[in-house]
Order: structure tokens, then sequence, then C-alpha cells
């Protein structure tokens, strides 16, 4: 068994990450309570992967849309405990793969205590992929002021410490939404619900059997031409 630990920092990459175990139970056949009611053998071929649930990390607070204060204060008094709970699941593994991330750079917790993490992360198995899915600010589509600033710092750790970012820019999401499906007045949920079908998308060769990128390590190879260029744009049509 090759596992992946999924992580979610901040606002944004809780509410994706929660879409994302929604749409994942569904393929796989599990209802919330984790009783499996599909009718196909196929959903239950590797069905630890992805199902076993751990212990969280709760703060309310938030980083204020500071990535400083996400990277430097309340991110670096937390992100010990945070690796404690990393680190247990990591142990429990059979063979870990690497680990996944769910996260924005365009606010304080999710850019600034998710890069720490990362590059924490990758300071203690180097060895081991690292992969996230980052929303990406966009001008158009822009929630605080502060948003160029705290993407600019985050990329420059995310070039260094890991080795897969799918890049995901709301303002294309909201015009599949308004093109596509025809909404006029989408929300973040319907913009979540298209990140989640990508994010399946991306780890579908992961969870059911398969012939081609059967692991993370094998995409990066196939994707990646030099080390720090890995940022992809994932294309979807729905």
């Amino acid at each position: 068994m090759r596992e992946i630990v999924h992580l979610q920092a901040g606002q944004c990459g809780n509410q994706i990450g929660a879409k994302f175990w929604e749409v994942i139970s569904d393929e796989h056949g599990i209802d919330p309570t984790g009783t499996y009611h599909g009718d196909s053998d196929l959903q239950l071929e590797r069905i630890n992967v992805y199902y076993n649930e751990a212990t969280g990390n709760e703060r309310p607070s938030g980083a204020g849309n500071n990535w400083a204060k996400g990277h430097y204060t309340e991110g670096a008094e937390l992100v010990d405990s945070v690796l404690d709970v990393v680190r247990k699941e990591a142990e429990s593994c059979d063979c870990l793969q690497g680990f996944q991330l769910t996260h924005s750079l365009g606010g304080g917790t999710g850019a600034g205590m998710g890069t720490l993490l990362i590059s924490k992360i990758r300071e203690e198995y180097p060895d081991r992929i690292m992969n996230t899915f980052s929303v990406v600010p966009s001008p158009k589509v822009s929630d605080t002021v502060v948003e160029p600033y705290n993407a600019t710092l985050s990329v420059h750790q995310l070039v260094e410490n890991t080795d897969e970012t799918y890049c995901i820019d709301n303002e294309a999401l909201y015009d599949i939404c308004f093109r596509t499906l025809k909404l006029t007045t989408p929300t973040y949920g319907d913009l979540n619900h298209l990140v989640s079908a990508t994010m399946s998308g991306v780890t579908t060769c992961l969870r059911f059997p398969g012939q081609l990128n059967a692991d993370l390590r094998k995409l990066a190879v196939n994707m990646v031409p030099f080390p720090r260029l890995h940022f992809f744009i994932p294309g979807f049509a729905p």
C-alpha cells in the first residue's frame, strides 16, 4: 500500500479539502459514516489509501490575511503540534508515498502557515514527494488587497520545497461557471466543486488500478522537465 498524507491549511484549503472528501467518498461508494454502499469491486480496490481519517489541529483566530503572521508568529507557534500529527500519520503508513496539501496563496494561514508546514515536512522527509493544490489569487476576483504580496512570498517557498504544484485559478473557475455551467451567481461552493473534481481527476490513477502514472513520483517524472519548473495548470472539461 502506498499512502499519501493529506493536509489542509487555512479557510480555503479546508473548504476545498472537505469538498474533495465528499467527491472521493461518492466515487468509492462510501457514506459520511464510512459505510460502503457501492456496487462495484473496483471501488474497494485501494480503499485504504484515502480513508484513514486523522485528527486535526484547530485554531479559531487565523492570521488575518497576513503572510508574515501565518509564517513567523501564529503559524510558528502551531507548527510543532501539527508536525506531531503528521509524524504520527507518517509512522503508521506501510510505505509513505508523499504528502498533498490544499491551500490558497492569497490568505495568511494557507499561504503563510501552509508554506511553513511544507518546509518543515521537507526537512523531515526530504525523499518523499510533496504535492500541493494551490489556489492562486487573480486581480479580477479578489477578496483582500494584500493577496499579491502573500502569493509572491509563497511562490518562493513552493519553488524550493514542493515537487508538484497544481495552480488553481479562481478567475478561470468563475469563467467555467458562467460560460459552461450557465450559473448567474456562482458561490464558493460551486468553485470548490470544480476544484474537487479536478483533484479527483489527478488522484484517480492512484486510487484505481491502471497502467499510467500509478504514483506521485511517476507523475513528476513524466511532467517535470526541471526540478524548479513544477507548476502545473490543470485543464478541466466539464
